[in-house]
């Protein structure tokens, strides 16, 4: 990691619910939660608990220096909403395959 820069992963104890237009696009108790330096917490969650029926791979794909390069799956009327690390660098391996929502209402009880 950069000088001042840290990433820390831990299991989140909470329940885990992605809302988006009062539909669940996701329900777990075994969401990731990630903070990063600079960065909103986000919690990713295993594509078991997510409607993945629902979401649509898109051709977009990011690079972090920190995590790695990150793929993107669309919802109707909400293009690159949901992403993705297959093959996270060592420092944040555990959320691999794990899914990440943007412009969402998430939920932890």
């Amino acid at each position: 990691m950069a000088e001042g820069h840290t990433i820390t992963i831990e299991q989140d104890a909470r329940r885990v619910r992605v809302v988006r237009d009062g539909e669940v696009l996701a329900d777990s108790t075994r969401a990731l939660l990630l903070r990063e330096t600079g960065c909103p917490e986000r919690h990713y969650i295993p594509p078991e608990d997510v409607r993945t029926e629902l979401l649509t791979p898109s051709d977009t794909t990011t690079y972090c220096p920190f995590k790695g390069h990150a793929s993107y799956w669309s919802l109707p009327g909400a293009q690159d909403l949901v992403w993705a690390y297959e093959e996270p660098k060592p420092g944040v391996a555990a959320i691999k395959g794990h899914l990440c929502f943007y412009e969402t209402q998430v939920d932890a009880v």
